[in-house]
């Protein structure tokens, strides 16, 4: 007759398995991590969260292959940790794939896992957080790590719009598993990581095209072309620390205010903005420093900093309370709007909408960018989808004409026409079809064919122009601009509306969803 064990012995052998499998592919893999500059799944884990606060689910999941090799094959935590945990003592779910343990690849019962932190997420209005490091789906379990992948896109959907979504790409990330990171809301990529649909091999083999890992799939490729990233990190450490630093910006989840924070920042004027913007509206600046003399300690968060410039967009705080900002970019194509800028900021919009974060909108717009691969492209569809995003937000919407706002782009960004809630202009300000450089040679060809002086006459009547109708006292006048006021007054002008419109209510009728020009 077999002796029973002891409660010490039972605890014992718990904490000896315990041991065990956190120890991932075994010391030898997880030192090669670490020698190939990263961290090890558990580490990652440990530098995001708060010290002492993990809770980790299917600690002993194991996948059932018994094909292939698998038969008896063991897999630590089938090679994803997975758990619930704090950050700055607020809920998060995450899951971190483990790339000593088959090479992190995904099978049956690690994307399931996966699946069930994100459901997890979902009950309890919390935010998820993905760190992927994979070779892709587990060959080996066939069809069934097919089926795992598409259990784990479908909760990114689920979640999509009901709490913030971040993934952070710090190792390979190919195939079908680029396409989880792609439906989340925010992208962080490693400088050493890569992510690909297919590979440099598929691409030779089918194109012809010869192309390295780094140049297809590296960072820079996705922040500066392919706008797939949000973020770039120059390690993994940095990557969790962008993630850490872009949650304290978000709420929980959809149902919840942004966090606000103490702060003893003041509301005074600051007469450096007096000098910020040139008067002459072809003169270029940088926007940046206009956020960066308006928000609390001048902390902006830009997201997709590398793509689409001349449209900037990120997060910041007045007076504690979180806003998403949007801004054109003056000191890049002049400001215009093309296709990747229209695309960069109806996302950052729709995305600050869904989660109750106020819209600041700095314009200094010269139009649409013109040409023919911007036609062929589809800057009209694209385009509308500015005009869309804006129009649909019932968040609060705040406007800030800085200087030129012509033609359609001063529709499309935030104007009273579009729902904007509060509109101001600097004295700079100039609201108009188009330039006045441009309009004299429409509206006054004939009176300048006919001048002696034409040059005379040119200047003479682009000042004519410009007070008559780009002035901002004459959008004033029309009640499309709620008030002109100093520079170095605005962040305290803005405190005060975010303040106020704290109470906005915004019915809108009955639907399922509207339909964006996709």
């Amino acid at each position: 007759m077999s002796k029973l064990k002891s409660m010490q012995e039972l605890i014992g052998e718990l904490r000896a398995k315990q041991e065990h499998v956190k120890q991932g592919g075994g010391a030898d893999k997880l030192a090669k991590q670490r020698e190939q500059g990263k961290m090890t799944a558990r580490e990652r884990v440990d530098a995001l969260i708060d010290p002492g606060s993990m809770d980790e689910f299917g600690l002993f999941a194991e996948h059932r292959q018994t094909q292939l090799g698998m038969a008896g094959k063991q897999c630590a935590a089938d090679g994803v940790v997975t758990g619930a945990a704090t950050v700055d003592g607020r809920l998060i779910h995450f899951a971190s794939q483990d790339f000593t343990v088959l090479g992190g690849s995904a099978g049956e019962v690690h994307s399931l896992k996966v699946a069930d932190a994100m459901a997890r997420s979902l009950k309890t209005g919390s935010p998820f957080v993905f760190i992927n490091d994979s070779g892709g789906a587990r060959v080996q379990e066939g069809i069934d790590s097919l089926s795992g992948y598409g259990q784990v896109f479908y909760h990114n959907v689920m979640l999509s719009g009901a709490v913030p979504q971040i993934s952070l790409i710090c190792g390979p990330c190919a195939g079908g598993a680029a396409y989880s990171p792609a439906l989340t809301d925010f992208v962080i990529q490693t400088r050493q990581a890569q992510m690909f649909i297919t590979g440099p091999q598929v691409i030779k083999q089918v194109t012809g095209e010869q192309i390295t890992s780094e140049a297809l799939g590296g960072a820079d490729a996705h922040m500066v072309h392919s706008g797939v990233i949000h973020f770039v990190a120059e390690n993994d450490e940095d990557a969790l620390g962008i993630c850490r630093r872009l949650l304290s910006f978000l709420p929980s989840n959809n149902l919840e205010e942004p966090p606000r924070v103490s702060t003893d920042d003041s509301v005074e004027p600051n007469s450096q903005l007096n000098d910020v913007v040139p008067t002459d509206p072809k003169k270029a600046y940088d926007v940046r420093d206009v956020i960066g003399g308006i928000v609390d300690q001048g902390d902006f968060l830009e997201v997709q900093p590398g793509y689409a410039p001349n449209m900037v967009v990120g997060f910041a705080r007045i007076v504690g309370r979180s806003i998403g900002i949007i801004a054109n970019q003056p000191s890049v194509l002049s400001g215009a709007i093309d296709i990747n800028a229209s695309v960069k900021a109806s996302r950052f919009i729709r995305f600050c909408n869904a989660f109750n974060i106020p819209l600041v909108t700095f314009v200094d717009v010269p139009g649409y960018l013109p040409g023919v691969q911007q036609e062929y492209g589809g800057i009209i569809r694209h385009g509308a989808k500015l005009l869309f995003a804006y129009s649909a937000a019932t968040v609060p919407k705040i406007q800030v004409i800085l200087r030129k706002s012509y033609g359609g782009a001063h529709v499309a960004m935030s104007s009273r026409d579009l729902g904007a809630d509060y509109v101001v202009a600097w004295p700079t300000a100039e609201v108009a079809v188009m330039g006045a450089e441009g309009a004299v040679e429409i509206v006054f060809r004939k009176e300048m064919q006919e001048a002696q002086d034409k040059a005379a006459k040119r200047a003479e009547l682009i000042d004519l122009y410009r007070s008559t109708f780009a002035s901002p006292y004459v959008a004033a006048g029309r009640r499309l601009v709620d008030d002109i006021i100093e520079p170095a007054d605005t962040r305290r002008r803005l405190a005060q509306a975010l303040e106020y419109l704290r109470a906005k209510r915004d019915y809108r009728p009955p639907k399922k969803h509207g339909l964006i020009p996709l």
